[in-house]
């Protein structure tokens, strides 16, 4: 008997995963039968786009329900402020098991500091960034010194100093930390703590919610052999892109497609069309990993008899250029490969199976969803919408008809600010790059209309005729941004 009165949640997240990399989106050459499958009998959000195209960023919108400008993390690098309150906590209070296992990212993590734990709500909290973050909190690599000591020697070959420390190493050379043997991957650590959790961990008295966090698909990119003989790299269809299109695209695109992400990593340019191939089919072999580990953690689900009464997310931070419009990684550019994610859920006897969204959701929806499953309050400030009234093929009265991404100088330090804004409604899609301030660096952007060009390679942010639409865009992005400012702040008066 279905139980739906407070389901457990089980949320599987990835880092740096396409909205259109799986199998049920239409991937050629993807192997994701696990995920498919979770879509099959699930709902399909095909249009959910994050707040952010950069991890803490983009992590603190899921976790706070707020955008970007809002809940104060607004790059890598910079901490979650104490005082905003996250969804785990609200659903701990609510009498909910909070566990997670993996990579939380809403602290700065650089080095050999550790990431804090905020008063977040989790019971379990088995926190690895990556494989590279070396410290004595790091469990994935406490994991690996148990279980698995020669490899974490081969991760670590001199004494505190990671092997595989490079954001540019992205397929030419793969590294330590994708090529090490499957029961060694931290994806495959992830999945035996999750299951660990499912089976042992948990607290049988109350419902639980589980943050499985998998590090892959994110650069660099490679992955364990028997996963990579699983893609066929001929069936994998080359970049979005054309040649001469970024003489219309702001200047900023053409210098990232020599130095990606801030100038931390090599760019497009410096790749062949085959080592491009390559590296899009190591991608979606970390991808096959991650599914294969998925459908270990889904079978022990199955086992323990909870998946009938437990509500199943999957979903990923933000995108991955791969090579779209001649860049690589991810930065300032908010093409749909980036800001645009994959999104299913799935709960056996209350979301109808098979069923695809268009409407525009986001990810601060997230959070409102598993509050409302969870007949929790919602969050003070949090401002998503709960995404259940869809999935149950409810009607939705009033449902906001736009999009919001926000790029603020989010990626390295240490270079120019680089800011920028999407507004996606309808079929428009508009982005500012913003100057300045003093004219010295103008204004540029882009605009398209998705319908006509769903790839994006028309600019026509600068075409005489549509002027009127920039115009429009710009006036409504500002009405967007106004009507989404935080006022959760209790008014006292003192008029």
């Amino acid at each position: 008997m279905t139980n739906t009165n407070r389901p457990n949640i089980l949320m599987i997240c990835t880092d740096q995963q396409r909205f259109d990399s799986l199998g049920c989106t239409g991937a050629v050459g993807a192997h994701t039968p696990n995920i498919d499958r979770l879509a099959e009998t699930g709902a399909r959000f095909s249009n959910c786009y994050v707040q952010n195209p950069i991890c803490s960023p983009s992590r603190a919108s899921l976790f706070t329900g707020m955008y970007t400008r809002n809940h104060g993390l607004w790059a890598n690098g910079v901490s979650l402020p104490p005082y905003r309150k996250m969804f785990t906590r609200a659903l701990a209070d609510g009498g909910y098991d909070c566990g997670m296992i993996g990579k939380q990212h809403l602290s700065a993590c650089e080095g050999w500091q550790t990431e804090a734990r905020l008063d977040d709500g989790y019971r379990v909290f088995e926190w690895s960034h990556d494989a590279i973050h070396r410290s004595p909190q790091n469990a994935y690599l406490n994991w690996l010194a148990e279980h698995h000591p020669g490899v974490l020697a081969g991760i670590f070959p001199d004494e505190g100093h990671p092997s595989n420390a490079g954001a540019g190493n992205q397929a030419k050379d793969p590294t330590p930390m994708n090529t090490v043997p499957v029961e060694a991957h931290f994806s495959h650590w992830v999945a035996e703590r999750s299951i660990d959790f499912i089976e042992t961990q948990r607290n049988p008295a109350e419902p639980f919610f589980l943050l499985a966090n998998f590090f892959d698909p994110h650069h660099p990119f490679g992955a364990p052999e028997e996963f990579r003989a699983k893609i066929d790299a001929s069936k994998i269809p080359p970049p979005k892109r054309q040649e001469g299109e970024l003489a219309e695209k702001p200047a900023r695109q053409t210098a990232y497609s020599e130095k990606s992400y801030a100038g931390a990593a090599p760019g497009f340019v410096d790749y062949t069309d085959e080592e491009i191939i390559e590296l899009r089919a190591n991608y979606y072999a970390m991808i096959a990993l991650v599914d294969h580990e998925v459908g270990r953690i889904l079978d022990a689900l199955d086992a323990a008899g909870q998946t009938e009464n437990t509500l199943i997310v999957f979903t990923s931070d933000h995108g991955e250029m791969l090579g779209d419009h001649s860049q690589l990684l991810k930065g300032p550019m908010l093409y749909d490969a980036c800001t645009r994610v994959p999104l299913i859920l799935n709960w056996p006897g209350v979301i109808d199976g098979g069923t695809v969204h268009d409407a525009l959701v986001q990810w601060i929806d997230l959070s409102a969803t598993y509050l409302d499953a969870a007949q929790c309050p919602p969050l003070p400030a949090g401002q998503g919408r709960s995404l259940l009234p869809f999935a149950k093929g409810e009607p939705v009265a009033d449902w906001r008809d736009f999009a919001l991404c926000e790029y603020r100088d989010s990626g390295h330090p240490g270079v120019e600010p680089v800011n920028t804004t999407m507004l996606r409604r309808d079929a428009w899609k508009l982005i500012v790059w913003h100057g300045d301030g003093s004219g010295a660096r103008p204004m540029d952007g882009e605009l398209y209309n998705l319908d006509d060009d769903p790839d994006e390679f028309e600019n026509l942010f600068h075409r005489p005729e549509h002027i009127a639409t920039r115009r429009r865009m710009k006036a409504e992005l500002l009405d967007v941004i106004a009507a989404t400012d935080d006022l959760s702040a209790e008014r006292l008066g003192c008029d």
